[in-house]
């Protein structure tokens, strides 16, 4: 079967299009002024890069390593993960090439540590923007898109320990000071991430409501979620009281709020983070 297109795929594009530039413009500024490894196989294509410089005086450009660092993860992300996933993800990887060779280098600053903390944040934003556009950079991202939707958890932090490894070798060939300096900008670029991807964020609601059928009802339909229902008393009022009880993803907190208050105004609503679940949980398919 082909692939269906849809309006939405447009604004992936976008998103792609802005995120490799923005990666890019990173790359050429923050990490390779800091002399940084960023992670990744962005990461391993800046260290194959140095080395080969340094040790056989030969410039390889960026997007020729990258493209074919990528070729494998992307094979097993098109087949666990999902095709438009994966051509988003693809088209990115050689956006990023494309625009991290012709542009040039920029100075910002001298100082290592704004390099390494403002770099992460730059390099995070960028990813999130690919990833809430329904792609990603490939590489790590491929690998973690992989563990997530199998496992249904967040695994951006697992991947910060993958990069460790990429990390160490560079210290070894090139000094601590800079791996060290890398590892604080992954953890910029991984706190980032893990502040604005909510696809993998849980939120657990109670509701004190009136209308507990029809809300469950609605709500079950609207998100997909299951709903459990309490019975008890309001201790203040000594009424009968019907609490509901759910858990949602992230993005979706905002419909739900406000479903609920278009069928009951007066409900009273509870929204807590959910740290750890156990269970089915419905999450929606990338495509």
């Amino acid at each position: 079967m082909g692939i269906k297109w849809k309006k939405k795929d447009f604004v992936s594009l976008i998103c792609v299009i802005t995120a490799s530039f923005l990666i890019a413009v990173n790359l050429n500024t923050f990490v390779e002024q800091g002399g940084l490894i960023p992670g990744g196989f962005n990461g391993i294509t800046k260290l194959i890069q140095r080395v080969a410089l340094a040790f056989l005086g030969i410039r390889i450009p960026f997007s020729l390593i990258n493209f074919w660092l990528n070729a494998f993860p992307a094979i097993v992300c098109l087949r666990c993960v999902g095709k438009k996933f994966t051509i988003f993800s693809i088209v990115m990887v050689l956006m990023t090439g494309f625009w991290t060779d012709i542009l040039p280098v920029y100075h910002v600053t001298g100082d290592l540590l704004l390099i390494s903390v403002f770099g992460g944040i730059l390099n995070g934003f960028a990813n999130s923007i690919a990833l809430n556009g329904g792609s990603s950079s490939g590489g790590t991202d491929f690998i973690a898109m992989f563990l997530s939707e199998k496992y249904n958890i967040a695994t951006w932090n697992y991947v910060l320990v993958l990069n460790a490894a990429v990390i160490v070798i560079s210290g070894i060939l090139f000094g601590f000071d800079i791996a060290l300096y890398s590892i604080i900008f992954l953890f910029c670029h991984t706190q980032v991430l893990n502040l604005l991807d909510k696809r993998y964020q849980r939120k657990t609601i109670f509701i004190i409501t009136k209308h507990p059928k029809t809300l469950a009802r609605e709500l079950m339909t609207l998100t997909n979620h299951g709903v459990t229902r309490f019975e008890g008393v309001g201790c203040y009022s000594d009424e009968t009281k019907h609490m509901l009880y759910t858990v949602i993803g992230e993005r979706d907190v905002k419909a739900v709020r406000k479903f609920i208050h278009e069928i009951d105004p007066k409900a009273f609503v509870n929204i807590t983070n959910s740290e750890q679940l156990e269970g089915n949980f419905y999450i929606k398919p990338l495509e």
